[in-house]
C-alpha cells in the first residue's frame, strides 16, 4: 500500500483537473458526487493545480466549497497541489513561490490542509536548491504546509532536491504510452530516496480507455487537439497500442482502461521500482469505480505486455514545442 506523508492512501488517487479546466465544467455539484465517489472508492490521494481552470473556478475553490459542505472528509484525503507558474510559465523564484503557496492557503480558506505543494514545472533559472530550502525553511518547518513533491523532473534534479529537503513525491506522466520515466534514471533515482511515483495521464490522456477510435471522437474544444500525438499523422500509428491493448483487456474481461491503469500500479516494486500510484481524473462517479477496480496481472500477462512496448514506439511528443520544453526530463 502506498503512503504519503504517513497515510495510507490506497492504489489509486485521484487527478481533479478535469473538474475545472475545461471550456465548460460541470456543475458543481457533479464534481461533488465524483469526489465522494473517489473517497468511497478508496483514492484518497488527490492532485490538482492552482492554475487548473479559471480564478473564480479552479481546483482550490472548488475544493473549499467541497470541504466546507463535508468537512468530515478533509482528513480522510490527502491533497497535492501544483503552482509556482508565472502566467504559463514556471517560476520557482523564493518571490513567486510564496505567492503561489500563500494564495493556495487563502483559496483553501482554512477548510483543508495543503498537505503536499509542488512546482508545476522546473524553473532553469531559479536553481532547484534554491526553491526548495525556502519553501522547506517557510512553508514545511512552520507546519503551514506537509511537505514538497517535484513534477516532471529528471533524475539529476532530484539529486539535486534531495539534498536540500525531504521530497515526498515526484509526478510524472506515466503510461503505456509514456515509459521513459522508467529507463532515464528518474525511477531509479526515486527508488534510491525512496520517493514515490506519482504517476499522471495513465490512460493516455484518455486514448487507452478505447474510446477514442477517430479524431472525430475527440471534443473540438478539447487541448488534447494541439497534442503531437493526436495529430492527423501520429495518430493513426498510436492507434496500433490501444488494439492491442484492448485485445488484452478482453481476454481479462475488464476495460481497456483497467488493464492500462492496472499495468501502472503494478510497475510498483518491479524490478527495483519505487513506490507507484496512478492519478487518473474522472468526473463522473462510474468513471471513478471503473478506474479504481484493480485487475490482477499474471507475470505472463506483464511480458505479453513488455514484448509489445518493446516493438512500439509512440508517434510524436508528448505535448505541443513550447510546453515540452518547459519538462526537465
Amino acid at each position: 500500500m502506498v503512503q504519503l506523508l504517513g497515510q495510507e492512501v490506497g492504489s489509486t488517487g485521484f487527478g481533479l483537473m478535469g473538474l475545472t479546466w475545461r471550456a465548460t465544467p460541470q456543475p458543481e455539484e457533479e464534481s461533488f458526487k465524483a469526489m465522494k465517489a473517489a473517497i468511497k472508492a478508496g483514492c484518497v490521494f488527490w492532485n490538482g493545480g492552482e492554475f487548473y481552470g479559471t480564478p473564480e473556478l479552479n481546483s482550490l475553490t472548488l475544493l473549499e466549497k467541497y470541504f466546507t459542505k463535508y468537512p468530515e472528509d478533509a482528513d480522510k484525503v490527502i491533497l497535492s497541489i501544483k503552482g509556482g507558474n508565472n502566467g504559463h510559465v514556471p517560476d520557482s523564484s523564493p518571490e513567486n513561490v510564496k505567492r503561489s503557496i500563500d494564495e493556495c492557503l487563502r483559496l483553501l480558506n482554512g477548510k483543508k490542509k495543503l498537505d503536499i505543494f509542488e512546482c508545476a514545472r522546473v524553473d532553469k533559472k531559479t536553481p532547484i536548491e534554491v526553491t526548495m530550502e525556502y519553501v522547506d525553511k517557510e512553508y514545511v518547518q512552520t507546519g503551514k504546509i506537509g511537505g514538497i513533491a517535484l513534477s516532471e523532473v529528471s533524475a539529476a534534479t532530484v539529486e539535486c532536491a534531495v539534498k536540500v529537503t525531504k521530497i515526498v513525491a515526484v509526478e510524472i506522466e506515466v503510461s503505456l504510452f509514456a515509459t521513459d520515466p522508467l529507463t532515464s534514471g528518474l525511477f531509479e533515482a526515486c527508488a534510491k530516496h525512496e520517493i514515490p511515483i506519482v504517476a499522471y495521464s495513465p490512460l493516455g490522456r484518455g486514448m487507452l480507455t478505447g474510446q477514442i477510435k477517430s479524431l472525430d471522437d475527440i471534443p473540438q474544444d478539447s487541448l488534447i487537439k494541439h497534442f503531437p500525438r493526436f495529430s492527423p499523422e501520429n495518430f493513426p500509428k498510436n492507434l496500433e497500442l490501444v488494439k492491442s491493448v484492448q485485445d488484452i483487456a478482453e481476454s481479462k474481461g475488464c476495460t481497456p482502461g483497467q488493464l492500462a491503469i492496472s499495468w501502472v500500479r503494478h510497475l510498483s516494486g518491479r524490478n527495483g521500482n519505487p513506490a507507484v500510484i496512478p492519478i487518473p481524473g474522472a468526473t463522473k462517479e462510474s468513471r471513478i469505480v471503473e478506474n479504481a477496480k484493480e485487475i490482477t496481472l499474471e507475470k505472463s500477462d506483464l511480458e505479453t505486455m513488455d514484448k509489445i512496448l518493446a516493438s512500439f514506439e509512440p508517434s510524436g511528443a508528448r505535448y505541443p514545442g513550447p510546453i515540452q520544453a518547459y519538462c526537465d526530463v
